[in-house]
């Protein structure tokens, strides 16, 4: 059996995956190119996806003063975030080569001085951080089945400033609820197979 052709194809998808780069896309490191992890550990948000979701943010919030990475991969939308002026990011991964390839991101783009990188579950992250945050991004794997329990555990949490966001991608087939306890969908996107849904919390009145 001649199997140049398959050999080929993965060869041609290999490098494909290789030449994959990907770059900040506004703000102050707008255009700086940055790592990403092996690509079996990450299904990595586009440069165009990243751009949206920042457009849409910016139309209802201009306060990302701390802001929360959760699942975090390369760290594409927390830098994206400082490079927007956010003060500061902390960046959740379990898996140890996303978090080395977080810290040498930020160390390359000039954040790592605004910025923490804790590798561990994003469960029990959020049973140990004390921050405030006023944005959080969520970006699960797409077969992950616990994405509701973790924005219900988040939103039940004592991490979110009132009207903070939280910014949760998804399988487009697989929409979310449009509420979690305080956390309210305000806005719905989908892009090809990755669906963005934007929650906020809702003020205490």
């Amino acid at each position: 059996m001649d199997t140049s052709g398959v050999i080929n194809l993965s060869h041609t998808i290999s490098q494909g995956i290789m030449r994959l780069k990907m770059r900040v896309t506004g703000g102050i490191a707008r255009g700086q190119q940055f790592k990403m992890p092996p690509s079996q550990l990450v299904r990595p948000t586009t440069d165009k996806v990243r751009e949206a979701i920042f457009s849409i943010l910016a139309s209802l919030s201009s306060d990302w003063t701390r802001g929360l990475d959760l699942y975090a991969g390369s760290g594409a939308l927390g830098i994206e975030a400082l490079s927007r002026d956010a003060e500061w990011i902390d960046f959740v991964d379990q898996e140890p080569r996303c978090c080395a390839t977080i810290k040498q991101n930020l160390e390359k783009v000039g954040f790592k001085q605004k910025a923490h990188v804790y590798c561990c579950k994003v469960a029990k992250a959020l049973t140990f951080l004390k921050d405030k945050y006023d944005i959080v991004f969520m970006d699960p794997p797409y077969a992950d089945s616990s994405t509701g329990s973790t924005v219900t555990q988040l939103a039940n949490s004592e991490l979110l400033n009132d009207n903070a966001l939280v910014v949760v991608s998804h399988a487009s087939r697989s929409p979310l609820q449009p509420s979690y306890d305080r956390l309210s969908l305000v806005k719905e996107k989908r892009y090809g197979d990755t669906g963005i849904s934007i929650y906020q919390k809702e003020t205490k009145s």
